[in-house]
């Protein structure tokens, strides 16, 4: 095994896991060029996406659907570059760990002939405290709730649905997915 990927929600340990896998087994841990990606003019409006909005009435006027089509619409529009860059990595010949929210099933099953896992967080309370010392977009603790709430009771749900679908195996456990990573090596 050269290439894994790590998907799932904000908070549930892909970094984390990346990191500790990569330095464990000596290779690239790669988190999919977000930051990069944002100095493009044609991608800057999607990686900035959720930075234009005003989170409170996003949260409060968007459903739980809705929610998730934006973030594939979101991922989708950043896919051809995020590929372009795994490609580059697996022309190289390096092994790597690419992990990040944007890496969908449907998307890397359709692109991509290596194993994966995704993360869906162990509980609302860790989610909520992780995502209170590390906040992706609220600057209030509400605000952080709240965003914490929809990564665990509605992205979560859709990650596992069309994980599943496109056969990925889930996790809600971090040392459970250790292990099956490790098991492909």
């Amino acid at each position: 095994m050269k290439y894994i990927f790590i998907g799932g929600i904000p908070t549930s340990g892909k970094s984390f896991l990346a990191e500790k896998i990569a330095k464990a087994k000596n290779i690239a841990h790669i988190d999919v060029w977000r930051e990069e990606m944002g100095k493009n003019p044609a991608l800057e409006p999607w990686v900035n996406f959720y930075w234009k909005l005003n989170e409170k009435e996003y949260y409060k006027n968007t459903s739980c659907d809705k929610q998730w089509e934006n973030l594939k619409n979101q991922s989708e529009a950043l896919w051809p570059e995020t590929k372009r860059r795994i490609n580059k990595i697996i022309e190289s010949g390096k092994p790597a760990i690419f992990e990040g929210v944007s890496l969908l099933p449907h998307l890397i099953k359709k692109d991509f002939n290596f194993p994966g896992i995704f993360l869906l967080g162990k509980s609302f309370e860790e989610t909520f405290e992780r995502n209170k010392k590390a906040p992706r977009w609220g600057k209030t603790e509400e605000l952080q709730k709240t965003e914490a709430e929809s990564f665990f009771f509605c992205e979560r749900i859709h990650y596992k649905q069309e994980a599943e679908k496109f056969e990925f195996k889930t996790f809600e456990d971090i040392d459970e997915a250790e292990k099956e990573i490790l098991k492909s090596f």
